[in-house]
C-alpha cells in the first residue's frame, strides 16, 4: 500500500474477502519510507505477526502500541482458511506526517554548526530522529575548554553519550573521579536505514538519555550545566577535529529529521539561513535512500542460488554479510564429478574455506577476522583465477588467505549462497555445518551487482525461505534479560545467559545459589562456619560473606572494620573523634538480614576516666553514635531508645544515681557503660562521635563488637488450612518477565491448590495434583504451560515437603524436595510477559475449588516472604504457626539426641547423648591429670534411699542387664592400660584394657566363680596415639565388637623419663591419654562429669579439663569387626558359631552362661577413666575449641599460654 506520502499509521484493521470463504487468519505487517528495505512491525518484545480474521464479514482492529510513520505498508499473509484462498481487505488509520517533518541530509563530509544564547540554562533538552547504513558517525558534539566535551557519537550501530568533564559525575552510584569520563551506550543494530529516535533530557544535575524506547538515568554531581562547555553544536560531525579524545572522528552519513534544542527548531533555522547557523561542507534538505536490497536467511534450509557469469577458469564474488550465530554456510559452487567445489563458511566466528573433496588441500583459516558473528556488516570477496584462491575479508589485507589449488570453474555454474538445495532429505552441500541464518546484501557476481528485485520477481536465479528487501536481524540482548549481572549472548535464533561468579543460576541468572539465612543452612545439617547468604533470594541485592554460629539458636555475624579496643584522647567539640564503620555486606544487605532476624544486637564496650556522655548543665550530648537511619542516638548499649540513657540508668544501679550512665559521674578513675545496642531499627552503628576527651586525666576507650542476628521469622512463618474453602489472600504478585516461587508444605490430603494468581487470560498456579505429583501451570499468552513433577514416593505423608517454581522467558523450572528438576522450554517468539490482575490466593483458589488442606511454611514470591501468620490471624478457617517438625527434621539430631518440638522449629534434646551441640554432633572429650579418675555411681541414678540397707538385692532383684551397648573413643602411647571398668555389687565386673602389647582386651566376668572371659583384638598396637572408636555390642551370649581407627599423622611421643618401668607396671590401672564419647547405654558419664557435675552421681578426683582431642575425622579409617559368641560352658564349641576374625587367647573354653550370671545394676561402684596427659606429646586448640569455658576458665588459660609456648611448632589440633 502507497499511502502517497510520510504519515502516522495508528491502528489497522482487516476482513475477509467479501461474500466469499477467503480470508487471512494470520499476517505480518511491514513499513518502509522508499518502497524498499522494509521493517517488519513488532507489537510486543518478541510478537511478530498479528491474528487475523475467523471469517468473511468481522472486523479485527489493531491499535498500535506505537505508531508508525512511513509512506509504504506491506501486508504478509502467513495462514489463511484452509478452505478458501487468500483473500484481505484493509483500513489503514491515522493522520499526515510529512507537513510536521523537517529532514536534513549529511554526506559523512559536513556538519551543522549551531550557536545559542549565551545565558545559563539549568535545563537542556535535545531531541531528534536519525538514520543511517553507517555503523560509524558523530552525531551530536559540544566542546569546551580544556578538552572537555559532550559527544552522541555511533560507534558500531550503538549509540554512545560521552562525557568529559572536570566535575565530579555520579553515574548508577558509582562516583567518577574529577576528570571523568562517562560513555553510556544505548540500541544496537541502529545502521538499518530506518528511523531512530534520540532524547536527552538534562535538568540540573539529573540526566536521561533515551533511544528509542530504552531509556538510562544518571547523575551529573557538582553544578554540571555547561558551564565551560562553549556556546555553539555540533551537528552530524566535528567542526575542527583534534582538539577532544573522542573514540573516532568520523563524521555522520544519513538523515536527521527534527533536530529541536530548547524547543528551537534547528533544520527550520538552517533551511531559512539564519543567522545563528552556519554550514560546513554540503549539506541537503532532503534524505536520499541508497538502493540496497538486503536479503534475510530465515533458517538453515535457506538458500540462494545464482548463475555465473561465462569466464572461463576464473570467477570474482564478493558480498556483505552480518549474523549471530558461529556457524553456517557463506558460499559453495556446484560439485563436478572431476574437481569437486569449494565450500566458503563461517566456523566459530571465522570465515575458511575448503575444497569439497576432503582429502584434497584445506586452506588454512583467517584466524585474523574472528568474530565475525558480532551483528556488524562484514563484506568477503572471494576470487578463482588460474587454479589460485583467494580470500579477502573487511577489505582488510592483512586478514585475506591465498592458496593453489586444482580448481576447474566452469562456465555458467551456479553459487550458492547461504546453503545448498535439498534433495529429499539430503543437502547438496552435505557439510557437517547448517546453512547460514543473516543478511546479506551488495551481492556481486564478476563484479557486476546482482538485482535481487530481479530474483525476488523469478527473472533469474532461485531461492528458499528468504526475505527480501528487509534484514530481518535483532538483537536478542536488547533489552539485557539477564539478571545480577548475567552476561549475554545471542544466536540467530535465542540468547544465553552466562551467570559464573553472579551467585545466581538458571536461564537468565534469576535464582540464588546461596540460602538466604544461617537459618536454612543449619537446617540442611550445616555446622558452623564461614556461608555467602542472599538475604533477598532473587532480589537485587547481591550475596555477602557472614560467619553462621549454630548454637541452640543460630547466629549470624557480621563483622566490620574497626573490632579493635581503641583509645581516645583530647577530643572535644571543635574537634570531635569521629569514626566509621563499614561492614562486609552493604546497609540494604544488612537491613535485609535484620528485618529477616527475629532479634539483632551489638555490644557497645565504653571505658571512661574524666570523659562524659552528657553534659548535665546544659543538656547538650558530648558523644553519640549514629545508625542505619542516619539520625543521632544518644542511648547506649543495654538501654532501650528512650533519651541519653545506659544500662545502669535503666537498673538503677549507676555509681551516682544523680546521672544514668557511669560515665556521666565524671570519676577520675576508670568506669564503664557497656551492654548490647538491640532496637534493630537502628542497627548497626556506622559511626561513633566522641568529643569529651580534652580535660587533664580524661581518656576513653571504646569498642564496638560485631552485628549479631539470631534466627530467621521467615523460615518457620507458617499457616494451617483447614478447611477446603479456606484461603489467604495478598496483592497481586508481581512478576512479569522472571517469577520465582518456593514453600514448604506438609498434608495429609491427596489434592489441593498451594497458589494461584490470575489475570484476564494469563494465570500463574501450583497445586498438589496428585498424591505424588505437584503441578505448575502457568499462560502468558501463547496458551496453557504446565511443568510437573512425579515424585516416588507420596507426598501426603505429613512431612515437610519443598518446592520450587520458577518461570522466565525463557524456560519454567519446578523443583519438590531432591528429586529432578523439571523444565518447559519457552516459544522462541512468543509472548513473554506475565500480566496478573487479581489477588493472590494462598491455600486455595479464586472459585474456592479444590482448597489445599494442611500447613504451608517459609513462603518466598521472588525473594519476597509473605507474612502468613499475621494473614492467618484475622482469616477464619486459617490458623497461625503449623506445629509438628519432628517428624521432617527429627534426623537432625544425631547420636542418641531426642528431637522436641517448637513453636517455631524444634531443638535436639541431647540429655541422653554423649555428645553436645545443636544437633548432638559435638563430641565431648577430656584429659585427665595423674591420679585423676571419674566414678559414676549407679545406685545415685536409681534414686536408691541414702539410708536403705546395703543388702538391697530384695529391692532391686529385677533390675538386670542382658545387653550392654558401649561407644567411646580413645588415644593413648601407654600401655598396659585400664579403659573402662563396670562392676557390680555381686563382684562381676566388666573391663575394657589395653595390654603390654598394645592390643585391646575386653574381660566380662559374669560368674564369680569362674575365671573372666576374655576377648582380644590385636591387630596391631592400638596404643599409637592414634583415634581409637570403641563400640562394643553384648545381647545375651552374643559380643560385637567394631574398632575404627582414625589414621591422622602424628609425631612420636617422647618416652616420660619420671615414670620408670615399675612404676608403670604398679599403673596398669591407669591410663594416660585422651577419652571421647563414652556411653553406657543411656548414660553419659563423661559428659556428666564436665557438664552436670553438681547434679550427676559423680566423684572426680584429680583436675578434670575438657578439650578437643576427640573429634578427628579422617577418611581414610581402617575398621575392624570381631562377632564373639558366648557357648554353653559344658560342650565343644560347635563350628557353626560365628568366630569370624575372632582372635581369643588367655580364654580357649568361654564360660559363663549368661541366663545365670546376669548383671545386676544394683550397686555397680564405677566407671574408672583415668586419663593422664603427658606434657609435649599433645598440643590442643582450647580457645576454640571451648565456647562455654566454666570456672576453671582462669586456671584453664594461664595453663594454655605455658602449653603453647612448649608446643609453639607443633601445629597439630586434636578436635
Amino acid at each position: 500500500i502507497d499511502l502517497g506520502e510520510r504519515t502516522e499509521i495508528t491502528a489497522v484493521a482487516t476482513q475477509g474477502g467479501y461474500g466469499s470463504s477467503d480470508w487471512v487468519t494470520s499476517y505480518l505487517l511491514m513499513f518502509s519510507d522508499s518502497g524498499r528495505n522494509w521493517k517488519q512491525y513488532r507489537q510486543e518484545e518478541s510478537i511478530w505477526a498479528f491474528s487475523g480474521n475467523m471469517n468473511a464479514d468481522s472486523v479485527v482492529y489493531y491499535k498500535l502500541q506505537h505508531s508508525i510513520k512511513a509512506r509504504f505498508l506491506r501486508f504478509v499473509p502467513l495462514d489463511w482458511n484452509p478452505n478458501g484462498r487468500i483473500g484481505m481487505r484493509i483500513e489503514v488509520y491515522g493522520c499526515a506526517y510529512s507537513k510536521w517533518s523537517e529532514v536534513v541530509g549529511f554526506d559523512g563530509k559536513s556538519c551543522l554548526i549551531y550557536t545559542f544564547n549565551q545565558k545559563l540554562m539549568s535545563a537542556h533538552v535535545i531531541s531528534l530522529k536519525f538514520k543511517t547504513m553507517q555503523s560509524d558517525g558523530i552525531l551530536l558534539h559540544r566542546e569546551g575548554q580544556n578538552g572537555d566535551h559532550i559527544t552522541l557519537e555511533l560507534i558500531k550501530g550503538k549509540l554512545y553519550y560521552l562525557t568529559k568533564t572536570s566535575f565530579n559525575l555520579l553515574s548508577d552510584t558509582k562516583t567518577h573521579p574529577s576528570n571523568a569520563q562517562i560513555n553510556i551506550k544505548l540500541g544496537s543494530l541502529l545502521d538499518d536505514q530506518q528511523w531512530h529516535s534520540v532524547l536527552i533530557e538534562q535538568f540540573n544535575n539529573q540526566v536521561n538519555f533515551t533511544v528509542d524506547k530504552h531509556t538510562h538515568h544518571f547523575h551529573a554531581k557538582g553544578e554540571f550545566n555547561y558551564l565551560d562547555l562553549d556556546f555553539e553544536l555540533s551537528f552530524g560531525g566535528m567542526p575542527v577535529p583534534g582538539k577532544s579524545d573522542i573514540l573516532s572522528h568520523r563524521n555522520f552519513h544519513g538523515c536527521f529529521e527534527n533536530i529541536y534544542y530548547n524547543g528551537v527548531n534547528i533544520i527550520d533555522l538552517a533551511r531559512r539561513h539564519k543567522s545563528q547557523i552556519y554550514f560546513v561542507g554540503n549539506i541537503s534538505f532532503s534524505c536520499s535512500e541508497p538502493q540496497v536490497v538486503p536479503v534475510t536467511f530465515l533458517s538453515p534450509s535457506s538458500y540462494l542460488a545464482l548463475p555465473g557469469t561465462s569466464g572461463q577458469d576464473e570467477a570474482f564474488v564478493s558480498f556483505q554479510f552480518r549474523t549471530w550465530n558461529k556457524e553456517g554456510l557463506l558460499l559453495s559452487s556446484k560439485v563436478h564429478q572431476a574437481s569437486g567445489g569449494f565450500l566458503l563458511y563461517l566456523s566459530d566466528g571465522k570465515v575458511k574455506i575448503t575444497k569439497k573433496q576432503p582429502q584434497d588441500l584445506k586452506m588454512r583459516p583467517l584466524d585474523l577476522s574472528a568474530g565475525l558473528n558480532n551483528g556488524q556488516w562484514h563484506s568477503v570477496s572471494f576470487s578463482v583465477k588460474r587454479n589460485r584462491i583467494s580470500v579477502i575479508v573487511d577489505n582488510d589485507v592483512t586478514a585475506s588467505a591465498h592458496a593453489s589449488i586444482s580448481l576447474q570453474i566452469y562456465s555458467g555454474d551456479s553459487f550458492y549462497f547461504g546453503g545448498c538445495p535439498t534433495t529429499g532429505n539430503i543437502s547438496e552441500c552435505n557439510t557437517s555445518f547448517g546453512g547460514f541464518q543473516g543478511c546479506m546484501r551488495l551481492i556481486a557476481i564478476d563484479n557486476k551487482a546482482v538485482d535481487m528485485i530481479s530474483v525476488q520477481q523469478n527473472v533469474f536465479g532461485n531461492f528458499s525461505d528468504l526475505q527480501i528487501d528487509l534484514c530481518g536481524i535483532i538483537d536478542r540482548c536488547l533489552p539485557n534479560y539477564c539478571e545480577h549481572g548475567g552476561e549475554c549472548s545471542q544466536s540467530w535464533n535465542n540468547f544465553y545467559c552466562n551467570c559464573a561468579s553472579t551467585g545466581y543460576k538458571g536461564a537468565t541468572c534469576h535464582y540464588p545459589i546461596y540460602e538466604q539465612s544461617c537459618e536454612a543452612y543449619k537446617h540442611r545439617g550445616n555446622t558452623s562456619g564461614f556461608y555467602n547468604i542472599d538475604s533477598d533470594g532473587s532480589g537485587p541485592l547481591g550475596p555477602f560473606l557472614v560467619y553462621c554460629n549454630m548454637t541452640d539458636a543460630t547466629w549470624t555475624i557480621m563483622q566490620h572494620n574497626n573490632t579493635n579496643l581503641s583509645r581516645v584522647k583530647s577530643a572535644n567539640r571543635e574537634n570531635p573523634h569521629t569514626v566509621f564503620f563499614k561492614y562486609s555486606a552493604s546497609l540494604d544487605q544488612l537491613q535485609a538480614t535484620i528485618n529477616h532476624a527475629e532479634h539483632c544486637e551489638q555490644e557497645f564496650v565504653y571505658h571512661c576516666k574524666k570523659s562524659r556522655f552528657l553534659d548535665k548543665q546544659g543538656g547538650m550530648p558530648l558523644s553519640w553514635w549514629i545508625g542505619r537511619t542516619n539520625e543521632t542516638q544518644t542511648y547506649w548499649g543495654g538501654s532501650l531508645p528512650a533519651v541519653q540513657k545506659c544500662a545502669c540508668g535503666l537498673e538503677g544501679n549507676c555509681i551516682d544515681s544523680q546521672h544514668y550512665c557511669n560515665c556521666d559521674a565524671d570519676r577520675d578513675e576508670w568506669t564503664n557503660d557497656t551492654g548490647f545496642l538491640s532496637y534493630k531499627d537502628h542497627l548497626p552503628v556506622t559511626e561513633i562521635v566522641i568529643t569529651d576527651t580534652d580535660r587533664p586525666n580524661s581518656e576513653a576507650a571504646y569498642k564496638l563488637g560485631p552485628l549479631l542476628c539470631r534466627g530467621d521469622r521467615t523460615f518457620w512463618n507458617s499457616a494451617s488450612f483447614n478447611t477446603e474453602t479456606s484461603y489467604l489472600h495478598f496483592p497481586t504478585f508481581h512478576g512479569e518477565l522472571s517469577a520465582d516461587v518456593s514453600f514448604f508444605f506438609k498434608t495429609t490430603a491427596s489434592s489441593g491448590v498451594f497458589l494461584e494468581n490470575l489475570g484476564i487470560q494469563d494465570f500463574i498456579r501450583i497445586e498438589l495434583y496428585s498424591p505424588s505429583e505437584v503441578l505448575f501451570s502457568f499462560d502468558v499468552g501463547n496458551g496453557p504451560s504446565e511443568v510437573t513433577v512425579q515424585s516416588l514416593t507420596s507426598l501426603n505423608d505429613n512431612q515437610w515437603h519443598y518446592v520450587k517454581a520458577e518461570r522466565n522467558i525463557k524456560e519454567a523450572s519446578l523443583q519438590v524436595d531432591q528429586f529432578p528438576q523439571r523444565f518447559h522450554t519457552a516459544p522462541p517468539d512468543g509472548h513473554i510477559r506475565l500480566q496478573l490482575n487479581s489477588q493472590l490466593f494462598v491455600g486455595g483458589t479464586a472459585s474456592r475449588q479444590k482448597g489445599f488442606l494442611g500447613c504451608i511454611r517459609s513462603l518466598q514470591l521472588n525473594g519476597m516472604a509473605l507474612d502468613l501468620e499475621e494473614r492467618a490471624k484475622i482469616t477464619p478457617g486459617v490458623e497461625p504457626g503449623c506445629p509438628g517438625h519432628c517428624s521432617s527434621y527429627g534426623k537432625l539430631c544425631h547420636n542418641g539426641g531426642k528431637c522436641k518440638e517448637k513453636y517455631s522449629g524444634f531443638s535436639c534434646d541431647c540429655t541422653f547423648s554423649a555428645y553436645a551441640g545443636p544437633f548432638c554432633k559435638k563430641e565431648i572429650s577430656a584429659y585427665f591429670g595423674t591420679g585423676t579418675s571419674v566414678t559414676y555411681n549407679f545406685q545415685e541414678y536409681y534414686t536408691l534411699a541414702k539410708n536403705s540397707s546395703s543388702h538391697a538385692s530384695s529391692f532391686y532383684a529385677d533390675m538386670t542387664l542382658n545387653r550392654e551397648a558401649i561407644t567411646f573413643a580413645f588415644r593413648t602411647t601407654r600401655t598396659p592400660s585400664l579403659l573402662l571398668y563396670v562392676s557390680s555389687f555381686y563382684k562381676e565386673y566388666l573391663s575394657v584394657i589395653l595390654t603390654r602389647n598394645g592390643s585391646l582386651q575386653i574381660r566380662y566376668k559374669l560368674d564369680s566363680r569362674q575365671d573372666p572371659d576374655i576377648f582380644s583384638i590385636n591387630l596391631k598396637s592400638m596404643a599409637d596415639g592414634k583415634l581409637q572408636h570403641v563400640k562394643i555390642d553384648r545381647e545375651k551370649e552374643m559380643l560385637f565388637v567394631e574398632v575404627i581407627q582414625l589414621d591422622k599423622k602424628q609425631t612420636k611421643p617422647k618416652k616420660n623419663s619420671d615414670a620408670d618401668e615399675e612404676t608403670m607396671k604398679a599403673d596398669s590401672q591407669g591410663f594416660i591419654g585422651c577419652l571421647s564419647s563414652v556411653q553406657f547405654n543411656h548414660i553419659a558419664p563423661l559428659k556428666a562429669a564436665l557438664h552436670h557435675s553438681s547434679s550427676a552421681p559423680i566423684i572426680v578426683k584429680g583436675r578434670l579439663t575438657e578439650s578437643n582431642c576427640g573429634t578427628l575425622t579422617a577418611s581414610d579409617s581402617t575398621s575392624s569387626e570381631t562377632t564373639h559368641s558366648f557357648a554353653d560352658h559344658s560342650g565343644p564349641i560347635d563350628e557353626g558359631e560365628p568366630l569370624a576374625n575372632a582372635i581369643r587367647s588367655d580364654s580357649a573354653i568361654i564360660g559363663g552362661v549368661i541366663a545365670v550370671v546376669i548383671f545386676i545394676l544394683l550397686c555397680i561402684t564405677a566407671i574408672a577413666i583415668r586419663i593422664y596427659k603427658k606434657k609435649g606429646i599433645y598440643s590442643k586448640d582450647e580457645a576454640k575449641g571451648s565456647e562455654n569455658e566454666d570456672s576453671a576458665e582462669s586456671a584453664l588459660k594461664s595453663e594454655i599460654s605455658m602449653q603453647n609456648t612448649a608446643n609453639e611448632n607443633q601445629k597439630e589440633y586434636f578436635f
